[in-house]
């Protein structure tokens, strides 16, 4: 039976970024207080919510002091030490479990889990020592992808590996940290599921979305995606499988890579809400922020059916090198939405925030957000 917890309640969230910022808009709107945990201050999550707590994570004290001020703990930032989360499970209830985030925050965990449970991964073999890497590219032969176990993201802690001759500075770039070396995936697209499963069991996902990257972070991602109903079907039973197995509680985002012989081979797991389904914000009945919400305060899900297909297209910091961006000409189209995360220093590379679009049909989608990001690219002096 699912404990809940009800509106007026306030929900804990470890983690400040943009995804925070979202689920506290979503917890918000349903009459929720929000207290978000992270060693930084003045953040996307710190602004929209009623409280912002800034701590090292690895401070117990003040872990146990947030916990106990909250009603139910969630995460938009999946590596937080797992002494964190045991210290916060002293009070209240975490969801994700801290079981969970131990596995899909290291890379090796995470394909194992997958793997032995039967769920289709490129091969792969572990890497501790040069030895091990030159066995290992001996097995899987080049190309092939070297990636840190732990704390990657947006292409961060990989590197491809096309010659035997490459074996060594690749090794070297891991610094000493264990790592993965994973056969090379020549796909025909990467596709993502969004999804969420409640304590009593109850899942709920938001179909397949296509997703485009541009030097290894997200650029555009879309929905319906153009795949057949086969894979559809797979890519839905896999998702639904992992949540199972996992006996997740949450918004989970599993990442494909779909071949060109149309197999589904997940490449990796998010325990939250995705960059992929900011979408669903403005295209859906309920966004997959507000799923988290019902899911982690056992609450009933809600629908995921979209108004209309949907585009998102990620705005990165380089849209301010020449000042200021001009938000009135990118939303000169009526169809387009802007999403600002609030946050002061804008980094090439680094997300500030995302454009989506409603459209007739995702292609139509796709070119709105795109037309929108290049008025200010163009007024950037940039070419994106």
């Amino acid at each position: 039976m699912a404990k809940q917890v009800l509106p007026g309640s306030t929900i804990g969230v470890f983690g400040s970024g943009q995804l925070g910022r979202m689920f506290a808009i979503e917890a918000r709107k349903l009459g929720y207080r929000v207290h978000t945990f992270s060693p930084d201050s003045d953040t996307p999550t710190g602004q929209v919510a009623d409280i912002e707590t800034s701590s090292r994570y690895d401070d117990l004290d003040a872990v146990r002091n947030f916990a106990a001020s909250v009603d139910v703990i969630t995460f938009e930032f999946e590596n937080v030490p797992s002494a964190t989360v045991e210290a916060a499970a002293e009070f209240t209830a975490v969801f994700p479990s801290g079981e969970i985030l131990h596995t899909t925050q290291n890379r090796l965990r995470e394909k194992t889990f997958l793997s032995t449970n039967g769920f289709p991964v490129a091969e792969f073999k572990p890497i501790k020592l040069i030895d091990d890497l030159h066995r290992a590219v001996g097995k899987l032969g080049t190309p092939s992808v070297l990636k840190t176990a732990g704390f990657g993201y947006d292409g961060k802690g990989q590197t491809k590996i096309s010659a035997i001759g490459e074996i060594e500075s690749a090794f070297s770039a891991l610094d000493g940290r264990d790592a993965v070396l994973e056969s090379f995936v020549d796909f025909e697209k990467e596709v993502s599921v969004v999804c969420t499963r409640g304590q009593d069991g109850e899942f709920a996902h938001y179909g397949v979305i296509e997703n485009d990257h541009r030097n290894h972070i997200l650029d555009i991602s879309f929905a319906p995606a153009a795949v057949s109903e086969k894979v559809f079907n797979e890519a839905i039973r896999i998702a639904r499988d992992i949540a199972e197995t996992l006996e997740y509680v949450g918004t989970l985002c599993v990442e494909f890579f779909l071949t060109k012989n149309e197999k589904l081979l997940v490449n990796e797991l998010a325990p939250r809400p995705h960059n992929s389904g900011h979408l669903t914000f403005d295209a859906c009945v309920t966004s997959q922020f507000e799923q988290q919400l019902r899911a982690v305060c056992g609450l009933p899900l809600g629908s995921t059916d979209y108004y209309s297909p949907a585009a998102m297209a990620n705005l990165l910091g380089d849209i301010w090198e020449s000042g200021e961006p001009d938000w009135g000409a990118a939303l000169g189209d009526p169809s387009v939405k802007i999403h600002l995360y609030g946050k002061s220093e804008q980094r090439p590379g680094r997300k500030m925030g995302h454009i989506t679009a409603m459209a007739n049909t995702a292609a139509e989608a796709v070119n709105a957000v795109g037309n929108a990001r290049n008025v200010l690219a163009v007024q950037a002096k940039l070419l994106i």
